[in-house]
């Protein structure tokens, strides 16, 4: 039997959590997740969905706001853990509790590339056509530590975030249980820190667009839909779309071409389609529909 302590907040550390509690080899000795906070406009005190699921397996849940105290470094070292597994905690590991167990952390990137908050849409941002999971051993740095595995999966082009975070979540499923069940047969290996790149955590502010390259503007609407989504100045929200043509020069914003179901819009740099758009404190619309009350024609801008 193998003795962990599991530390994990959102989705991703939530499903891998189901994972270990459905293997007869894992004891889940406890979970650390972040506090409950409110969320919504009625600021509703909402647990987070590691907690839920493990409360749901009768397992104890501690949310300590932060890590360093005696108490909650007694805590962990009282269990007597073989290993600590984070996925997602959102806290940085002290020292103290990264010498009671080996931790093993599972990060969403290739690594050394995109360590940080957001690699899932850094990797979409960028037009990868390649990405992965990391299980590393934690050091005192932001996913620096020694490489234990990666297992790599294809991005296909027209591939939305929630959509990879999925397949990603079951490829850090399988390896967590890979590397708690064969530890002992992995050699760690060092990243090479000069080929690191970093992502930060995303904000409301990243969704602002403006018409200038298709292939970007395209790349951006995968990585934030739905959240921050993407909007230009006006507040005018692209819903749905598709990349029409990464070439051709263009007005910013210009119709180039309407139909019933769809337009077409220029940018400096190609052209995107159009289906779906949601007008500032309105209902999201079919584009015939915001071209109707906007009186819109070809050659006129949606800027």
């Amino acid at each position: 039997m193998i003795n962990i302590i599991y530390m994990g907040t959102p989705d991703y550390a939530s499903t891998i959590l189901e994972k270990l509690l459905q293997d007869d080899d894992i004891n889940v000795l406890s979970v650390y997740t972040q506090p409950d906070k409110p969320v919504g406009r009625k600021k509703i005190l909402t647990a987070p969905i590691t907690k839920v699921v493990a409360l749901s397996n009768n397992i104890k849940v501690y949310q300590p706001s932060n890590l360093r105290s005696d108490e909650t470094q007694k805590e962990i070292k009282d269990l007597k853990p073989d290993y600590i597994v984070v996925a997602a905690y959102g806290q940085i590991l002290p020292k103290n509790i990264l010498d009671i167990a080996p931790c093993i952390n599972l990060h969403a990137s290739i690594l050394p590339q995109y360590r940080g908050a957001s690699p899932i849409q850094q990797s979409l941002l960028n037009g990868d056509r390649e990405t992965g999971v990391t299980a590393m051993l934690m050091d005192v740095g932001l996913d620096t530590g020694d490489i234990l595995k990666t297992s790599k999966i294809n991005i296909p082009k027209d591939m939305m975030v929630a959509t990879l975070f999925e397949e990603l979540t079951r490829v850090a499923s399988d390896l967590t249980l890979d590397v708690l069940k064969n530890f002992k047969t992995f050699i760690p290996k060092k990243q090479d820190d000069e080929a690191a790149t970093h992502c930060s955590k995303i904000s409301k502010e990243n969704g602002l667009i403006v018409f200038d390259d298709a292939l970007n503007l395209y790349n951006k609407y995968r990585a934030f839909t739905p959240w921050p989504g993407v909007y230009l100045e006006s507040g005018l929200k692209l819903k749905e779309m598709s990349l029409e043509s990464i070439e051709g020069e263009h007005t910013q914003g210009e119709v180039l071409e309407m139909s019933k179901k769809s337009i077409v819009i220029g940018c400096s740099k190609g052209s995107l389609r159009l289906t779906r758009l949601q007008p500032p404190s309105k209902k999201e619309m079919d584009v015939s529909s915001y071209l109707n009350g906007k009186r819109l024609e070809r050659a006129d801008t949606l800027v």
